[in-house]
């Protein structure tokens, strides 16, 4: 089978540092937190009591009344992401010579977790007649932002969700990018959402000891890599990437932002929410999409960390990129962005992907803020960007994404020429 091109045409993004691609990326570059104060529901009984919530949004800026009324909050970050990446692309069904040419694979962690919370909490208050909305189910489903994006836009090929937890969104690029590249799409448009920032995630986060408890300042809890992390700062959001294949956005004129070349999962059959703690699925997942690429990581100018902040999970990461490098550390530059949009869950793949093809595009690497003395068990020579951008030439970049249940998956991304 002979393996088509698989360019990158649009891009869309909604998190706590914009409700645009360009606002997340040039408050990225400034090294700006979005963490504060839960306002969605009071707090105060919970260990923890902020998060990454995004500002402003307004839904009725893409989307329609119907959309907005019949959607779980996931599925609305969802529909505005895709919207904005396919404006950004200059596409649509009439750019296709069939509508069957084009498919979502789309991401999601937790799905329409708001949904089900609140329709549970009404039917069990309701002492006359308790019941349920019709469009409960919908809602809540976990595919049906996949499902929805195409009914907005007409995309009648391939179509699902992938669920595998914080991987769930680089799961979704890896299958759209092989659909493309095995020509059974032309176009998809793929990425992730989460709106995890609800009374149930928040407590059952808690009650994991996942999450930061720095309540007295939120604004630094997200650390990744440094010694007196403690966990990671909930976010939400979304983020939307038109893949295309090459010959079909030159048929068109598209601009292109980058390309896909390589992309990869494992498990670490370890444990159900730790990561391996010498990394061995991590290093796997990095070496195998790599391997794809036809590259190794002394190939890569920027490495986008899975890095939440949490003791464990960032050094299993760290121990990975290690033994791939072996000792040959002075190429790679390695930031963790969660540090500023929190940990999106199932969007995070998605976010982070955008900033690695920005990173190529402009030859600036974003920060991890908040790092102030990095965790001695890191082995010197490791480089990581800390407290503001560096400027670089980027061609390579690769993403790696971790999920409760062992999933790791990595992907790789290269300046098109």
């Amino acid at each position: 089978m002979n393996s088509k091109r698989v360019v990158i045409t649009g891009l869309g993004a909604l998190s706590a540092l914009g409700n645009d691609v360009k606002s997340n990326w040039e408050n990225a570059k400034k090294g700006k937190s979005g963490a504060g104060a839960i306002s969605y529901f009071d707090a105060e009984k919970f260990k923890t009591r902020f998060a990454c919530q995004i500002s402003d949004f307004d839904a009725t800026l893409r989307l329609d009344r119907n959309d907005i009324k019949r959607s779980d909050l996931y599925t609305q970050y969802a529909l505005y992401t895709a919207a904005e990446a396919l404006e950004d692309a200059g596409l649509d069904v009439s750019n296709l010579d069939s509508p069957f040419d084009a498919g979502v694979i789309w991401g999601t962690s937790q799905g329409g977790m708001g949904t089900f919370e609140k329709e549970m909490k009404e039917f069990i208050s309701n002492d006359l007649t308790p019941r349920f909305n019709p469009f409960f189910i919908p809602k809540y489903l976990v595919n049906m932002a996949s499902g929805v994006i195409s009914m907005k836009f007409g995309f009648m090929g391939i179509n699902y969700t992938s669920v595998t937890a914080c991987a769930s969104s680089n799961s979704a690029i890896m299958d759209a990018f092989n659909y493309i590249r095995w020509g059974k799409a032309k176009v998809m448009i793929t990425g992730g959402s989460d709106a995890p920032i609800t009374e149930a995630a928040m407590g059952g986060f808690n009650a994991l000891k996942a999450l930061s408890t720095r309540n007295e300042n939120p604004e630094v809890a997200s650390r990744p890599f440094d010694a007196e992390r403690d966990g990671f700062v909930m976010g939400e959001g979304a983020a939307a990437l038109i893949l295309e294949e090459y010959e079909h956005a030159k048929k068109r004129g598209a601009k292109i932002y980058g390309e896909v070349i390589g992309a990869a999962m494992t498990a670490d059959a370890y444990h159900l929410t730790a990561t391996h703690p010498e990394g061995a699925g991590a290093m796997h997942s990095m070496k195998f999409a790599l391997e794809e690429a036809g590259l190794t990581i002394q190939d890569v100018d920027y490495l986008n960390a899975h890095a939440t902040s949490t003791p464990t999970g960032d050094l299993s990461e760290i121990k990975a990129i290690s033994k791939l490098l072996d000792g040959n550390y002075d190429k790679l530059h390695i930031s963790a962005t969660k540090s500023m949009t929190g940990h999106l869950l199932g969007a995070a793949g998605a976010i982070e992907a955008i900033f690695c093809v920005k990173a190529i595009n402009e030859g600036i690497v974003p920060p991890t803020i908040n790092t102030e003395n990095l965790d001695p068990a890191i082995p010197e020579g490791i480089q990581i960007v800390t407290q503001h951008a560096l400027e670089k030439k980027v061609t390579v970049a690769l993403s790696n994404t971790f999920g409760f249940g062992g999933h790791n998956a990595s992907v790789v991304f290269k300046e098109f020429v």
